[in-house]
């Protein structure tokens, strides 16, 4: 999980990166692009499954720290590919809709146009179903 909070914060920290400053401004939730979005969910798995390999391996100590230290560099690299994705199809959606500015979601409290659905088109995540309350 923590390495989950790290690559959402490096997917959102990415998108606010080289932004301009004017109005009209775009909103892209990254959480939601990330838990709809497969090859992420495939990554993630990949990663706790490889992480869990290393924990229950019986390699001595300093192998597995160095088998971690090698899945931070390589999880690291395919976070930063992801993140561009991202920022490429915002960009394009903002240059599609005359947007300045383009922010994550996370910590705006309201205002802005919600371009997410644009952005997921746009990388062709279909969102998932969310299942409706019960009566």
């Amino acid at each position: 999980m923590k390495t989950h909070r790290l690559i959402l914060a490096a997917l959102a920290g990415s998108l606010l990166a080289g932004c301009g400053a004017s109005s009209p401004i775009g909103l892209v939730d990254v959480q939601r692009i990330a838990s709809n979005w497969p090859e992420y969910q495939n990554y993630q798995a990949q990663l706790q499954q490889d992480e869990q390999q290393i924990a229950a391996s019986r390699a001595p100590l300093a192998d597995k720290r160095r088998a971690a230290a090698g899945l931070q560099i390589k999880y690291a690299q395919i976070t930063l590919r992801l993140t561009q994705e991202i920022k490429d199809a915002a960009s394009k959606v903002a240059a599609q809709k005359n947007l300045k500015l383009v922010v994550t979601r996370e910590g705006v409290g309201y205002g802005g146009t919600d371009i997410t659905p644009d952005v997921e088109t746009a990388m062709n995540i279909t969102e998932k179903a969310t299942p409706s309350p019960s009566p």
